[in-house]
């Protein structure tokens, strides 16, 4: 039987300050969870309240916004249209860029690079011109577009790297034993990729989801807003209700965590599948 190590003075200052650290990044989702449980005058008080009776009236009233539902079929529609389409021709062109030897790779390598570093919010008025010239404001394929460009970038150079990182011996082998090249990625390759595009998926639904700028440009009609626009709403003519926008805040972000959860388990499941089968 193993004996245990005993605890060092360091390995309790490294678990101390984790702790800490977890804390401090923790609290905020928690004020924000338990402020959405809260009535208004319990948010508002000078002193914090951490023991009370829940309510849930800050969630009708959240949930009671003219066009709510139509605000979350937006939302989901342009993510998740956005991460797909990303996700497709990321995965050609990524693995033209990993395998294949053509003039002009590198090159498509730094303009890859240097659209992912470019911060989006400067190409606001650029579409914004192009949308209203081909009249596509208000338009929720032309967001889904947009979005699509927006996480490009990054999917491209992640699956890059994990695509470089399988072994080419793999699909040469299977290519001996009478793959096709199609065959061989499909059957080989593309189990192995379960993890990144995984992370990938995370990441453009993450950066689809909280896309503010876009969608306060080009879609003024409400009937074609997300729920980005959505949690701006709860103003009134005596000030913030807080209440109703943590409960807001806290319903956005719900489906975030339950991707977030999904994937994880399914990106574990695809590398020990994608282990087997290699």
């Amino acid at each position: 039987m193993r004996t245990r190590k005993p605890l060092t003075v360091a390995a309790v200052a490294k678990n101390l300050g984790a702790l800490v650290l977890a804390v401090v990044f923790v609290f905020p989702v928690y004020w924000m969870f338990s402020s959405s449980l809260k009535p208004q005058h319990e948010i508002m008080t000078k002193d914090p309240v951490f023991v009370f009776t829940p309510t849930f009236e800050n969630y009708k009233t959240a949930t009671g916004v003219d066009l709510f539902w139509t605000y979350v079929t937006n939302s989901l529609t342009v993510t998740i249209g956005a991460v797909v389409l990303a996700l497709v021709v990321a995965l050609a062109a990524s693995f033209a860029i990993a395998r294949l030897k053509f003039k002009g790779r590198k090159g498509i390598v730094l303009i890859v690079m240097m659209a992912q570093m470019a911060p989006w919010e400067v190409m606001v008025i650029a579409m914004y011109m192009i949308s209203r010239e081909n009249d596509l404001l208000n338009s929720i394929p032309m967001l889904t577009l947009i979005y699509f460009v927006m996480v490009l970038p990054f999917t491209i150079w992640t699956l890059r790297g994990f695509i470089a990182a399988v072994p080419v011996e793999l699909e040469e082998a299977a290519q001996i034993d009478g793959c096709t090249r199609g065959q061989a990625f499909r059957k080989v390759i593309f189990p192995l990729l379960a993890p990144g595009l995984m992370s990938t998926s995370l990441f453009g639904f993450i950066t689809a989801w909280n896309e503010f700028a876009m969608i306060l440009m080009l879609n003024k009609d409400k009937e074609s807003q997300t729920l980005t626009l959505w949690l701006t709403q709860f103003q009134t003519a005596f000030g913030s209700d807080w209440g109703a926008t943590m409960a807001a805040s806290t319903l956005f972000a719900l489906p975030v965590l339950v991707v977030f959860l999904f994937l994880q388990r399914k990106a574990v499941g695809g590398m020990t599948a994608g282990a087997v089968k290699g």
